[in-house]
């Protein structure tokens, strides 16, 4: 499994880079926003963007798409720098950024028709496409309206894929809605990724980031503090699970390994913070001092808790 969880790195490496931010910098005065950023977002992935309230992801966001001058730095896009092909390279651009403005009293199928007009270009035939795609072909004629929050989100993306773009920028997709709304954009997601689209998620439910991201970048007061696939970032939160008869005489042994990042105990086990392959050697540490383990196994982590310790952010679930 690890030979082949390497060769899927490896190719996810090689793949074509979409989007790349060099030295990218904003500042408002005196305050820098974003600092430095140096991102590379390759063709195919689901690339996650997080960060605490007030981090920089929006005005990241704004300078990748245009509407925010940054101060130094720059934006290349298929290979393009934006600032000196903006037009050529926006076409190939889809976002749906903040709340998306429809006209309320113009069915789905209208709003998309006054998108293609002032887009140009577009031929009726796309429209039903874009719709049968997220799966509004059978209400596009309702008032918008009327429909669900859900619906809402997926015309949303529908008027974002009118261009056919190569490129996807979601902004809160998943904003609001119930468990059967949340769980439509989850699954279409990977499927417009599967279609050789680049799509960059800006969400502030890392549950739903972990399910469907495969890389992601954490970016804390305008730095990237952690960017990495979602494999090797969950590791990085991975703890020793260890149950023995005496646990507080085996902390005192294992708190002198200076090796040993951290100890701590909860619901009867010692959690170690320490990598799986020196399992074998705490144990040996342990039955040493006649303490004989009788659990020993690797406690999982998440993305919420890897979160909260590189930012320091306290949430439920949930960034900003």
């Amino acid at each position: 499994m690890a030979v082949q969880n390497n060769k899927d790195q490896l190719n996810n490496n090689q793949k074509e880079v979409i989007l790349r931010t060099t030295g990218l910098t904003k500042k408002f005065g005196k305050r820098t926003a974003v600092n430095n950023l140096n991102l590379e977002i390759r063709k195919g992935e689901v690339f996650g963007f997080l960060g605490p309230n007030g981090s920089g992801k929006s005005t990241t966001v704004g300078m990748i798409v245009g509407l925010i001058k940054p101060t130094s730095g720059s934006v290349n896009a298929f290979g393009m720098n934006l600032e000196e092909n903006y037009w050529e390279i926006i076409r190939r651009v889809g976002a749906t950024i903040e709340t998306p403005a429809f006209y309320p009293y113009l069915s789905g199928w209208d709003n998309l028709e006054l998108f293609s007009i002032a887009i140009g270009g577009i031929p009726p035939a796309k429209i039903k496409e874009v719709l049968e795609r997220v799966n509004l072909l059978d209400r596009a004629k309702d008032k918008y309206k009327q429909y669900s929050l859900g619906m809402k989100q997926r015309l949303a993306i529908a008027s974002s894929l009118l261009r056919n773009p190569e490129l996807i920028i979601l902004d809160e997709p998943t904003n609001g809605l119930d468990p059967a709304g949340y769980k439509e954009i989850r699954d279409l997601i990977p499927s417009l990724a599967g279609e050789n689209r680049t799509i960059i998620l800006c969400s502030h439910l890392l549950h739903e980031v972990e399910l469907i991201c495969n890389r992601v970048a954490i970016i804390k007061e305008g730095n990237v503090i952690a960017c990495e696939s979602m494999q090797v970032l969950l590791a990085k939160g991975q703890m020793l699970q260890i149950k023995v008869e005496n646990p507080q005489q085996a902390m005192v042994i294992l708190k002198k390994q200076e090796w040993i990042k951290n100890i701590t105990q909860a619901d009867g086990y010692l959690l170690v913070d320490a990598p799986k392959e020196d399992a074998q050697r705490i144990s040996k540490i342990l039955a040493e001092n006649n303490i004989f383990v009788s659990e020993l196994s690797v406690k999982s982590s998440d993305l919420e808790s890897v979160f909260l310790e590189l930012t320091g952010s306290e949430t439920n679930g949930k960034t900003n």
